[in-house]
């Protein structure tokens, strides 16, 4: 599975045939589809390993700021940053996974959106609790910002920094506080 998914990650989910992740794995066509009995499977699966490895850090990063909405969100945001910085950044995988099955009934599909919806509950919850009139337009505004960094991080990584991020989610976070117009018209 780790080959499949570096595979998918740096050359492509669509680009990335069966044959390729065999010959890079050296493990047998018939020991893979012993494990998944096909490729949708296979994708799925590695949709399914990065949604639970970002949970796994949004939790820990949440139990480290439990007592601070505003942390827990400069955190998420810090993370984003750092993974845009990895020298192989190609993107945020649910994106990219988005983008390349647009069948909204593919399991992966389901999964890459069901994180990113999830991701913006979690946010609009956090802003609940900093007082803002509208949370979920903060968080509609926010989930923006993040795939914003993730879609300029795969053009010029250096553009996104932690710094950056948390003071464009500030500036939301006060207008939200403030009582400036956060609503559509």
């Amino acid at each position: 599975m780790s080959v499949a998914a570096d595979l998918f990650y740096r050359e492509g989910i669509r680009a990335t045939g069966v044959d390729r992740i065999v010959e890079v794995s050296g493990v047998s066509k018939t020991s893979l589809y012993r494990v998944f009995q096909s490729k949708d499977e296979l994708i799925a699966a590695y949709a399914e390993a990065h949604d639970q490895r970002f949970w796994d850090k949004w939790n820990k990063a949440a139990e480290a700021h439990q007592d601070s909405p505003l942390d827990q969100i400069n955190a998420a945001l810090d993370d984003v940053a750092e993974s845009i910085a990895r020298p192989a950044y190609r993107g945020c995988p649910m994106i990219n996974l988005a983008v390349e099955i647009p069948d909204e009934t593919h399991p992966a599909r389901i999964m890459a959106s069901a994180n990113k919806m999830r991701l913006k509950t979690e946010i609009e919850r956090l802003a609940a609790k900093l007082s803002v009139a509208n949370p979920g337009w903060i968080a509609e505004q926010i989930m923006l910002l993040v795939n914003g960094a993730y879609a300029s991080g795969s053009i010029d990584p250096r553009s996104v920094s932690g710094e950056r991020l948390k003071s464009a989610a500030a500036a939301i976070i006060r207008a939200g506080q403030t009582g400036v117009k956060t609503t559509e018209s």
